[in-house]
C-alpha cells in the first residue's frame, strides 16, 4: 500500500503551443515547463516502457488506472489520440472512477472532487489541486485509507 514506482512528464502542446493564463492558473504549470518537451506520442511510447519495465503488461500480472472523474480518460486521451492520429493503448481503455469509489464507500458524492474526498476522510490534501502529479499522490492516499477501511475497488468504467 505504498507508491512503489512514478512516471512524471510534461507533454510540448502541438495545436495550441502556447499555454493560456487559464492553464497555467489552473495546474501551475508554465510556458518553459512545456517547451522542449516531448510529443504526446514520445511521452505515450514512455508511458508503455515504464509499464513494461514495472511488470505492469505482463498477463498475469491485474492493474488498472484511477482517476479522479471518468473524463480523462473516457473523452480527453481518446479525443486527443484521434485528432493527432494516435492509437489508444488497451491499458487506458479501463479504468476506476475514485469519485464513484469514495460515493458507494462513504454515502456521499464528492461534488469538488480530491478536496472532498481527502476532507471526508480528514486527510491532508497534498500539494495543488490539477497538479497532475499531486493528483496521483492524493489519489493514492485516498484510495489506500478506503481499502484500510475494507472497502474493495472495482473497475467502474465501461468496456469500449
Amino acid at each position: 500500500m505504498e507508491i512503489e514506482s512514478t512516471f512524471h512528464m510534461y507533454v510540448q502542446p502541438v495545436v495550441h503551443p502556447q499555454l493560456t493564463p487559464f492553464c497555467t492558473e489552473l495546474t501551475g504549470i508554465i510556458q518553459g515547463m512545456v517547451d522542449g518537451q516531448p510529443s504526446l506520442q514520445q511521452v505515450l511510447e514512455r508511458v508503455d516502457e515504464w509499464m513494461a519495465k514495472e511488470g505492469l503488461l505482463d498477463p498475469s500480472v491485474k492493474s488498472i488506472f484511477v482517476t479522479c472523474g471518468d473524463w480523462d480518460l473516457k473523452v480527453m486521451l481518446p479525443g486527443q489520440c484521434q485528432y493527432l492520429g494516435l492509437p489508444v493503448a488497451d491499458y487506458f481503455k479501463q479504468w476506476i472512477n475514485l469519485k464513484k469509489a469514495y460515493s458507494f464507500a462513504m454515502g456521499s458524492w464528492p461534488k469538488n472532487g480530491l478536496l472532498d474526498m481527502n476532507k471526508g476522510l480528514n486527510l491532508q490534501h497534498i500539494g495543488r489541486p490539477h497538479s497532475g502529479i499531486d493528483d496521483c499522490k492524493n489519489i493514492a492516499n485516498i484510495m489506500k485509507t478506503l481499502a484500510h477501511r475494507g472497502f474493495i475497488f472495482k473497475q467502474t468504467s465501461k468496456p469500449f
